[in-house]
């Protein structure tokens, strides 16, 4: 009998840390020829641990590629008007390239509004819909750094999407809605047959069963189980979660939205969590921040 081949574990680490020795050898390039490095600004409201934890890795990973990086931390108790006044202030500020206004902003401000009066050319998260309209008219764009981390993780692994069945659980503006976008793409690295599944989606284990490649941001913990994937399909899991675990120091471990122990033998190739699309999050922010810097999506006027 034939030997079934291991699955190849996708290692986000390793992708995240060689795009970053490019980025900083760029930014080497820059402050050699007299210019200064670029700029990314996170604004932060309120306590949100997870939120914290981001921004943080975001300030890491900036310094490690040489980048200027600040940061604006605010009560839970900021006003609407406050923030918005923050933003045009960035917004101005010829020295800041990019700036992101993390998620989830406390109830009592309008995410909608924010995220709307962000100028259009330094929202390196992609969520203005600017963005988001020039990605659907397959024109220069920034793309949210978790879809444009997961085309990344594609192509530098070289995984063949031309023409393959792509299945997306998950309809978010954040990954879902715009990674379906991006497989379906008329390039080298898309090409992509791609169906959008999410909450009302009926037969959704059959459709998952047809898929080549599965993008699973369904935000479910371990959601996909081994009974939905063929042999030799690839696996992205996007998501991140805690699950309650005593036998664990910390009393908890953290899964996608893969049953990875179940999926993995059946996969071609699998990303991990954590150590997978995560990695890749923080540095397509960077990438974009030197996009922005560079004015490659919008040229200067």
């Amino acid at each position: 009998m034939e030997n079934k081949k291991e699955p190849i574990i996708i290692d986000g680490k390793l992708i995240a840390s060689e795009i970053k020795k490019e980025l900083a050898q760029e930014v080497i390039q820059l402050l050699d020829s007299g210019k200064r490095p670029p700029h990314l600004v996170a604004v932060i409201v309120g306590e949100d641990g997870a939120s914290q934890s981001y921004v943080a890795s975001k300030e890491k990973q900036s310094k490690e590629v040489g980048f200027l990086s600040s940061i604006y931390r605010f009560p839970e108790t900021l006003t609407e008007e406050e923030l918005l006044n923050t933003i045009d202030f960035l917004n101005d500020d010829n020295e800041v390239d990019g700036f992101i206004v993390q998620l989830p902003l406390p109830k009592h401000i309008d995410e909608h509004k924010i995220i709307q009066r962000i100028d259009p050319r330094k929202d390196v998260d992609g969520f203005h819909p600017a963005n988001g309209g020039r990605m659907m008219y397959n024109m220069p764009a920034f793309i949210p750094a978790t879809p444009y981390g997961i085309m990344t993780m594609l192509e530098r692994s070289k995984i063949n999407t031309v023409g393959k069945n792509c299945v997306v659980l998950g309809r978010s503006n954040i990954v879902g809605t715009p990674v379906a976008v991006l497989m379906s793409r008329n390039n080298s690295s898309a090409n992509s047959t791609v169906t959008l599944c999410h909450s009302k989606t009926e037969n959704i284990k059959e459709i998952c069963l047809g898929a080549d490649i599965l993008i699973v941001a369904i935000g479910k913990p371990e959601f996909l189980k081994e009974d939905m994937v063929k042999e030799g399909a690839v696996v992205i899991d996007v998501g991140i979660h805690r699950i309650e675990d005593q036998t664990k120091e910390r009393g908890y471990r953290v899964v996608g939205d893969v049953k990875f122990d179940e999926v993995a033998p059946k996969c071609s190739y699998i990303s991990p969590v954590p150590g997978g699309v995560g990695m890749l999050t923080v540095v397509s922010l960077l990438q974009n921040t030197l996009k922005a810097y560079k004015h490659e999506i919008y040229p200067e006027k």
